[in-house]
């Protein structure tokens, strides 16, 4: 531990010293990058006269750039053209999580020398450009996040280099095409609106989560599983002995006596149920299989009837209610639908759903619902409410109307005087706590900075959506459990607002060490007392400790007093998690995060940040990661081989 506190040391201290010799740009180039940054504008720091200086731009000693590491500068608008041609030494290129729109300037295929191009999370639109073929040396491409709409292009087949390739969550359309890239170890087209059967050649390559959130046939190239017919085999035709066949005789004799005393349990089973109560029926189904799941669009639109605005509210807002078709056993089968979307399913066709259990918390448990079309959500069915129902859907109209990119959007629930159901969106990579401290064998992939710090401003900005709501909105149970991340990694808060339905003596049980020591009910939790939580979950993603794991003593300290006493007695690499050491050039912006953490965790809520100074802050640490030069993400690429580097 202390050799790596002096190995921190005399890293931050070389990296203070001036560099003697830096390479100078030429004036092509300074002119080039300048007209980048005058046309896109944004935040990008270029001080100096020459470019090679500038924040992200990589030179190589004769002044040419071969890497430029822009992500998350605020660039807006449409790349102008006349830039890259001045730039054919470009190997690197990031613009991910700006504002860019399309579309791209054909002199883009100038850069010859390109392998690594991010693009994620802009707002391009239109079809995919042809220029992006023209790339010979391709080794990533990252198109996630955008607008893209139109078909996938056989022309993908020209990157024969290509070794991922990311385009999920656009508006794509149309089939696969045929891709016969034979170095693709990467590939993702989830969340678009495509169609047709899946190429056998990638279906056999990449996991079906790959192709979710389409209308896609999945993988139907399997062999049929029946044996052969025996034909084939000359044994096959002898004759069987009487024993043999008296063997067969009595084995089926008694699978047929089993048969039946099966099919007699089984009515037995059914006359008692038939005998209950409707209302009980629908408890056990729901908790044999947990009623609600997401919204089949290809149903009929006669079971639906559909909420209009009739006061000037967005038609985002106002409820679709979709009436159960068992309409005569009296039972409130409704289920009451947030969004535009067209809804056509109701609870029995929920119940009919396979369900896997995700996860018990202190307000219910978690199930993923598999719908038969292939769309599956998460349902929460709570349990210990104690608001009444009016309260309850007066608070569910409040969550229902919360739409963010960082908050798992509520898209319907059941109230019954038996039952309170939640319909979430599902997000397959689970919870940060999960990702956290699930896996700590061989096989564990790590977190890097890059990642982290990524998933720290996402949930930052999700928690200060839901207190820019009202003076007394508050999330109310802030951990790593509840926050979820999406197949990019990006941070989506869940279960805002519901400590307030529960009954106070559960919601006490709640994991203490993210509860900030002022809160004596759990049920009102002020702002500030979410930003110690944030705090703690900050702590937690820059530890790797779990704060019902950070007691390293008999007293009981937790994870905030730990922190501080290791800060103060000894130096801050003592305290981050060591998957994090690894990246040497970000040591500054992780002692930042550190400490924002620690002033999140102030004693006293007037000595805490507001979460909109919170997340201010986590953007400057975010867009200070690339001051040396790089992404934090490109530290893990080999240098000795074409593995792909992040952007």
């Amino acid at each position: 531990m202390k050799s790596t506190s002096l190995m921190l040391i005399f890293l931050l201290s070389v990296s203070l010293l001036p560099t003697a010799f830096p390479a100078v740009a030429p004036p092509g180039v300074t002119s080039a990058l300048t007209v980048l940054k005058s046309t896109l504008r944004g935040r990008w720091n270029t001080t100096g006269d020459n470019a090679c200086t500038w924040q992200g731009v990589v030179c190589n000693p004769a002044g040419d750039v071969i890497e430029l590491h822009l992500p998350g500068v605020g660039f807006m608008g449409p790349i102008p053209s006349n830039v890259f041609p001045n730039l054919t030494s470009l190997n690197f290129l990031s613009l991910r999580f700006n504002s860019i729109t399309g579309p791209l300037p054909n002199d883009l295929s100038s850069l010859t020398q390109l392998k690594f191009l991010y693009l994620q999370h802009n707002r391009i639109s239109g079809n995919i450009s042809d220029v992006l073929f023209k790339f010979p040396k391709l080794l990533r491409l990252d198109l996630s996040g955008n607008r893209l709409s139109g078909g996938i292009p056989i022309g993908f087949n020209n990157l024969t280099t290509l070794v991922a390739l990311f385009m999920q969550n656009n508006q794509l359309t149309g089939a696969i095409p045929d891709l016969k890239l034979d170095n693709l170890k990467e590939f993702n087209v989830s969340y678009n609106l495509l169609t047709g059967t899946v190429p056998e050649q990638l279906c056999s390559a990449f996991p079906s989560s790959a192709f979710a959130g389409n209308s896609l046939t999945v993988c139907p190239y399997k062999p049929s599983s029946s044996g052969g017919s025996g034909d084939n085999n000359g044994g096959s035709r002898k004759k069987l002995s009487a024993g043999a066949i008296a063997g067969i005789i009595i084995g089926c004799v008694l699978l047929l006596l089993a048969l039946l005393l099966l099919l007699f349990f089984c009515c037995c089973r059914k006359n008692k149920k038939d005998d209950q109560p409707a209302a009980t029926r629908s408890v056990e189904a729901a908790a044999a299989v947990p009623a609600t799941a997401a919204a089949a669009e290809t149903a009929k639109t006669s079971d639906v009837e559909t909420g209009r605005a009739s006061n000037g509210q967005s038609s985002a807002t106002v409820p679709v209610v979709a009436k159960s078709k068992a309409g005569g056993s009296g039972i409130d089968k409704t289920l009451v639908f947030f969004g535009n979307a067209p809804r056509t399913f109701d609870l029995d066709d929920l119940l009919k759903a396979s369900a896997e259990v995700l996860g018990k918390g202190i307000y219910g448990t978690t199930y993923k619902a598999a719908l038969e079309n292939g769309v599956a959500v998460a349902v929460k069915r709570l349990r210990d409410v104690t608001a009444t129902d009016k309260e309850f859907k007066d608070k569910m109209e409040e969550i229902g109307r919360m739409e963010h990119e960082n908050l798992v959007a509520l898209r319907a629930y059941h109230c019954s005087p038996n039952e309170k159901l939640l319909v979430f969106d599902y997000l397959p990579m689970g919870s940060l706590s999960a990702l956290l401290h699930g896996n700590k064998g061989s096989g564990r992939t790590p977190l890097n900075w890059e990642t982290r710090s990524t998933i720290a401003l996402g949930a930052a900005r999700g928690i200060s959506y839901i207190h820019s709501q009202n003076p007394t909105s508050s999330h109310g149970n802030i951990k790593s459990s509840n926050v979820l991340l999406s197949n990019s990694y990006e941070a989506r808060v869940s279960d805002f607002g519901l400590s307030q339905l529960a009954n106070p003596g559960v919601s006490a049980n709640r994991v203490a060490g993210y509860r900030a020591p002022e809160v004596t009910d759990p049920r009102r939790v002020s702002q500030k007392a979410d930003v110690y939580s944030f705090g703690v979950f900050l702590l937690e993603l820059l530890t790797g400790k779990a704060p019902t794991h950070a007691l390293l003593n008999e007293e009981g300290v937790d994870l905030p007093r730990w922190v501080q006493s290791v800060v103060r007695e000894e130096w801050a690499a003592e305290v981050f998690d060591l998957e994090l050491l690894r990246y040497q050039n970000v040591e500054e912006d992780m002692v930042q995060l550190l400490q924002l953490a620690i002033d999140c965790c102030a004693q006293y809520p007037d000595s805490r940040p507001s979460i909109t100074e919170v997340t201010s802050r986590i953007e400057q640490i975010c867009r200070s990661s690339t001051r040396a030069g790089q992404d934090p993400l490109s530290e893990i690429a080999s240098d000795a081989d074409n593995s792909p580097r992040p952007s």
